[in-house]
């Protein structure tokens, strides 16, 4: 079994930075490609970030392409979040995800993870 665990989440103003992380155990961290996604307060939850299992593809969501970058450290266990220019809009819950789905190519479908870590908030003020 999988788990998950994001961390480096909470306060910070608009403009500012953060970043999440991701600590993967229970299995082989290279294995698996890795996904964000986030849902704000009252919505759904929506893509932000993925990367292949090899780590050579990235895509990313519309409103997040050019502040946030996704990275991964194998030798680490870990996954990573880059966000930067924060806005908001921003504003929401991010769960890290974890894909047994092995394609040379980052997958942004919530279907195709196979295990979620618990969420952390992250709430930017204006």
């Amino acid at each position: 079994q999988v788990h998950l665990v994001e961390s480096g989440g909470g306060l910070v103003q608009a403009g500012g930075s953060l970043r999440l992380s991701c600590a993967v155990s229970g299995d082989t961290f290279s294995s698996y490609g890795m996904g964000w996604f986030r849902q704000p307060p009252g919505e759904e939850r929506e893509f932000v970030a993925a990367i292949s299992w090899k780590g050579g593809s990235t895509s990313y969501g519309d409103s997040v392409k050019g502040r946030f970058t996704i990275s991964r450290d194998n030798a680490k266990n870990t996954l990573y979040l880059q966000m930067n220019s924060l806005k908001p809009e921003d504003t929401a819950v991010y769960y890290c995800a974890a894909t047994l789905v092995r394609v040379n190519y980052a997958l942004p479908g919530p279907d195709e993870y196979d295990y979620w870590g618990q969420g952390i908030q992250v709430t930017v003020s204006s």
